[in-house]
Parts: C-alpha cells; sequence; structure tokens
C-alpha cells in the first residue's frame, strides 16, 4: 500500500515563522499554577487543506516570567492559515511556550473537533529544574 502523507507533510509547520510570545516578570514565588483555555483554535490540515477545530488548555507553574496574554494570542491566531499536524501542533506550541517563558512546569493539551468521526486529544508536558 501506497504511503498518502509524504515527509514534507509531517514536517508541515513546525518551523513556520510565528510571532513571538511576549512575557512579563512574575511578582511571586509560591509556586502557584496558571490555566489558560483557548476555546476556539483553529489550524489547518497539511494534506488536504481542511480547517481543524480544537480547545487548547495550558497549565503552567511559573518561574521568573509569566506569560502575556495578548500575545498568546497572537500567537495561536497565526496557526490560523497554517499547516500543521495536531501533534505537531501541541508539540511546537509548548517549545515556544517553554523558549520564551521559562516555566518551572507546563503541560498543553490540544482536544480537537471530530473530523470522519476521529476524536484526537494531544498532551505534552515539560518540566524543568528550578
Amino acid at each position: 500500500m501506497k504511503r498518502q502523507y509524504s515527509d514534507e507533510h509531517a514536517e508541515a509547520g513546525v518551523k513556520a515563522p510565528l510571532p513571538e510570545i511576549e512575557v512579563w516578570p512574575n511578582q511571586y514565588n509560591t509556586g502557584y499554577e496558571i490555566e489558560i483555555e483557548m476555546p476556539e483554535f483553529t489550524s489547518i490540515c497539511p494534506k488536504t487543506g481542511l480547517p481543524d477545530h480544537g480547545i487548547l488548555i495550558l497549565r503552567y507553574i511559573p518561574d521568573k516570567l509569566c506569560l502575556e496574554l495578548k500575545s498568546l494570542k497572537l500567537y495561536t491566531l497565526a496557526y490560523r492559515n497554517l499547516g500543521i499536524f495536531q501533534e505537531n501542533v501541541v508539540n511546537r506550541m509548548l517549545a515556544d511556550i517553554a523558549k520564551y517563558a521559562k516555566p518551572i512546569q507546563a503541560t498543553l493539551i490540544g482536544d480537537f473537533m471530530p473530523r470522519g468521526g476521529v476524536h484526537t486529544k494531544v498532551t505534552a508536558s515539560y518540566s524543568r529544574k528550578r
């Protein structure tokens, strides 16, 4: 059986330029958790060109920096016309969050709406020592 997805499909969007996520200095060092829900996430399937819709839930424990929400929103909106697999969305976004905010811990859940009878939920986690 011939493979229908190419390596180019698999790599699509992984290295695409996206806006930087701004951060601001955390005023507390109490080990608290921040949860951000993004219920209107959209990207594009790199093979079919069809839209993927989902809810992204980010939970993170900040260290010295917190994510600035407007820049996170603009960053997330940049995926709207980006061809990228759902699994890559979650892993790429978590890597960028770790790069900019340098949290102690972070988990990103992508809960994507069913398409063709298939519901996908992708969870990626990051942690580092203080």
